[in-house]
C-alpha cells in the first residue's frame, strides 16, 4: 500500500501516538472512577519519592498495583506476540505464519497447564513462567530434531512437525482439563488461562516478561539484514554469505524465549502475532529495519486495545481476552486465505 520511504516517519508517528494515547486511556479508564490529575500526583510521587498528603491510599494503590502492571503488560505481551509473528513471516516467507506455527504457543501453554495442574502456582509466581519455558523449549527442540537431518533442516518438515506438535499439544491441554474437571477450581484455571487475559497481573509478572521482551528486540535488530535476504529465499541468502541454519537456529531460540514469556503470563493469546506483522508489511514494506520496531509498537497498540475493547463494552461480564482477538483476527485470517486463491487464480 504505502512503498514510499516518504510515509514511513508518518506511520511511526501515528504508531507512537496511539501508543501513549491508548497508555493513558487505560489508565484513566477503570470500575472506579480516579480523575487524570489524580494520577499524575499518583505517578509523581512514585517516580521522585515526594510525598504528597492528598492522595488517597486506595487510589494509590489501584494505579500502581493494578492498572499500571496490566498495561505494562499489555504492551509488553502484544509486542512479544507480533515480533515472534514477523519472525516466523520472514523466515518462512509465508504471511500466514504465526507464532504458534512450531507448537511453540501451544507448548508453553501446555508448561502452564501443567503447572497449574499439579498445584505449583499455588506455590509460587514464578512456576507457571518456569513450566511455560519448559513447555515452549521441548517442543521447539522436538520439533527442530525430526526436522534436522544431516546438518541440514528442511522448512516443509520444519512446519509439519509444528502442526503435528501443536496438535500433540492441545490434545494433552484437553486430558489435562478433562482429568481436572472433578475438582472445578483447577478446571476453570485451566480454561481461564488457556483462554487468555490480563486479570490479577502483577509486578511479578512484568519482571518476567520485560526483560525478556527487551533483550529479545535488541537480538532481533541484529538479524533485521539477515531477516530481509531470508525474505528473498533461501538459495540467495547463502549466496551472499548468510549462515542460514544458524541463523534460523538463533531466530527460533530467540521467537521462542519471547513466545515463552508472553504465553507463561497473559496464557493464549492468538491472531496478533498473525494480524499485526502482516498489516504493518503492506504499509511499510519489506524492511525488517523499519518492520520490527513497528511490530514492537503495532503488537502493543493491538493488545492494548483489544483490552480496552473488552473493559468498555463487556466490563460486567467475565469475558477472556483471548476471546476479544480471536472474534477480531480470526475474519482478517479468512480474507487472508481468501485473498491468496484470488492471487493464484484459484477463485
Amino acid at each position: 500500500m504505502f512503498n514510499n520511504s516518504r510515509y514511513i516517519p508518518f506511520i511511526f508517528t501515528l504508531l507512537i501516538a496511539l501508543f501513549f494515547a491508548l497508555a493513558i486511556s487505560a489508565l484513566l479508564k477503570g470500575p472506579t472512577d480516579i480523575s487524570g490529575t489524580q494520577i499524575w500526583d499518583i505517578l509523581s510521587e512514585s517516580i521522585f519519592q515526594n510525598t504528597n498528603k492528598s492522595i488517597i491510599d486506595w487510589q494509590r494503590n489501584i494505579i500502581l498495583d493494578i492498572r499500571l502492571p496490566r498495561i505494562i503488560i499489555a504492551l509488553f505481551a502484544g509486542a512479544s506476540l507480533a515480533l515472534c509473528g514477523l519472525v516466523m513471516q520472514g523466515m518462512f516467507r509465508n504471511p500466514l505464519a504465526s507464532p504458534s506455527v512450531l507448537g511453540v504457543s501451544s507448548g508453553a501453554s501446555l508448561g502452564a497447564v501443567i503447572a497449574i495442574y499439579l498445584g505449583a502456582s499455588l506455590f509460587s509466581p514464578w512456576a507457571i513462567p518456569l513450566f511455560a519455558f519448559i513447555g515452549a523449549g521441548l517442543s521447539l527442540s522436538l520439533v527442530y530434531r525430526i526436522a534436522s537431518s544431516r546438518g541440514q533442516t528442511s522448512v516443509t518438515t520444519l512446519l509439519l512437525s509444528g502442526v503435528a506438535m501443536s496438535a500433540l499439544n492441545v490434545a494433552a491441554i484437553s486430558l489435562l482439563l478433562a482429568i481436572s474437571l472433578s475438582n472445578w477450581d483447577v478446571a476453570r484455571m485451566i480454561i481461564y488461562w488457556t483462554m487468555g487475559g490480563l486479570d490479577g497481573r502483577t509486578w511479578d509478572h512484568v519482571f518476567i516478561i520485560l526483560p525478556i521482551v527487551i533483550s529479545g528486540f535488541i537480538f532481533l535488530l541484529f538479524y533485521s539484514k539477515q531477516l530481509d535476504l531470508l525474505l528473498l529465499g533461501e538459495q540467495h541468502a547463502l549466496s551472499v554469505g548468510v549462515d542460514v541454519r544458524r541463523a534460523r537456529r538463533n531466530l527460533l531460540i530467540i521467537s521462542t524465549a519471547m513466545v515463552g514469556a508472553s504465553v507463561s503470563v497473559v496464557g493464549g493469546i492468538g491472531f496478533i502475532g498473525l494480524v499485526v506483522p502482516h498489516i504493518l508489511r503492506l504499509l511499510l514494506g519489506p524492511s525488517h529495519r523499519y518492520l520490527l520496531p513497528a511490530s514492537l509498537l503495532g503488537g502493543a497498540i493491538a493488545l492494548l486495545s483489544a483490552d480496552l475493547f473488552l473493559n468498555t463494552l463487556f466490563a460486567d461480564q467475565a469475558i477472556p481476552l483471548g476471546v476479544v482477538t480471536a472474534a477480531l483476527g480470526a475474519p482478517f485470517f479468512l480474507f487472508l486465505l481468501v485473498k491468496q486463491r484470488f492471487a493464484s487464480g484459484s477463485l
